[in-house]
């Protein structure tokens, strides 16, 4: 059996049955008792203040908490309202939680789950509206998530909380009134593996995240037209599935990379340098990379909508590729 649920009540699904099943388990931050977005609303009433607690306005403090709740044995979620608030806490969760089982020989683990919301397209301004994913890749020992859909972000936060080791969870609000069927009966999905949303012959589309709508839509677009496109979610970028996306793009010998993020060292940068050097004799023509561009993001809706992934952006890289066969 399966029920209808949007992204927001997927992920509060998905938290409110690990606090049920493990008492480990709690949350912590930023009014999460009232619930930022929708998500951890009402938790209170069921689980109370104790394991439902609202933090000060003081990210390195509650995130720093967090590592210490780990490693004296509970599993603390730790929600951090806007992914660019983290920023604050860079030091507890650089040089602390991403390093401990590193520093302590393998005998300490921090079993946190960072939670933050990507605000992109919101009108949120520039300070709200970061998506950085990227930067937590570049940091060795935390993994880094980023669901596309309902059935993901549940099935990944669940994974995310079992997991003994940090993990970043972000979760774009872009997506948050979008729908899907999720299974009634338990759902873990693991890090590292693709989701191929769509299978096809003649190109690849690699898109996560938020950046999955434009890049499907541009893929219905192409499909109507002939073009037998496959469309391919990492859905974790770390660990990556490497594999899966090489197999696609040697499947096809046609790339295009759709990140919703800045282009300077981002994941479709480094996707596009990874598959252009290990899938090069396979490839008909040059990886393409369609992201924001490299500003802040404005306040002004209309100047905001011009900077945002949209699905033209993606056809015209794809069809700038399909015509092109590689000269050796």
């Amino acid at each position: 059996m399966a029920h209808t649920a949007t992204y927001i009540q997927a992920l509060k699904e998905a938290i409110d049955e690990e606090l049920e099943r493990d008492e480990r388990v709690f949350l912590m931050g930023e009014d999460v008792q009232a619930g930022p977005f929708g998500v951890t609303g009402g938790l209170v009433k069921k689980y109370g203040p104790e394991r439902i607690r609202n933090t000060p306005i003081s990210e390195a403090g509650f995130v720093g908490a967090g590592l210490g709740a780990a490693i004296a044995g509970s599993r603390p979620i730790v929600e951090i309202e806007f992914a660019a608030m983290v920023y604050m806490a860079f030091d507890q969760l650089v040089n602390q939680i991403a390093k401990t089982r590193y520093m302590s020989g393998n005998q300490v683990s921090a079993p946190v789950t960072i939670r933050s919301a990507v605000a992109m397209g919101l009108s949120a301004g520039a300070q709200h509206s970061d998506t950085p994913h990227a930067l937590f890749t570049h940091m060795p020992g935390l993994k880094v998530v980023v669901p596309s859909g309902p059935r993901d972000a549940k099935g990944l936060l669940k994974t995310a909380i079992r997991d003994d080791d940090p993990v970043m969870f972000l979760e774009s609000m872009a997506l948050a009134a979008t729908k899907e069927e999720l299974p009634d009966e338990e759902e873990l999905i693991p890090f590292g593996r693709v989701n191929v949303l769509r299978e096809g012959d003649d190109l690849t589309i690699v898109a996560l995240g938020s950046a999955v709508p434009p890049a499907a839509a541009a893929a219905d677009t192409l499909q109507a037209e002939g073009v037998s496109v496959e469309l391919v979610d990492p859905r974790s970028l770390v660990p990556m599935d490497w594999a899966g996306l090489f197999a696609s793009a040697r499947k096809t010998g046609r790339v295009v990379v759709v990140d919703d993020a800045t282009p300077l060292c981002s994941f479709a940068s480094e996707a596009a340098a990874s598959i252009g050097e290990y899938c090069f004799d396979e490839l008909k023509a040059p990886v393409r990379r369609v992201t924001r561009e490299n500003v802040p993001v404005p306040f002004s809706p209309p100047m905001e909508k011009h900077i945002l992934l949209n699905p033209d952006k993606v056809l015209d890289a794809c069809r700038s590729i399909l015509t092109l066969e590689r000269s050796v």
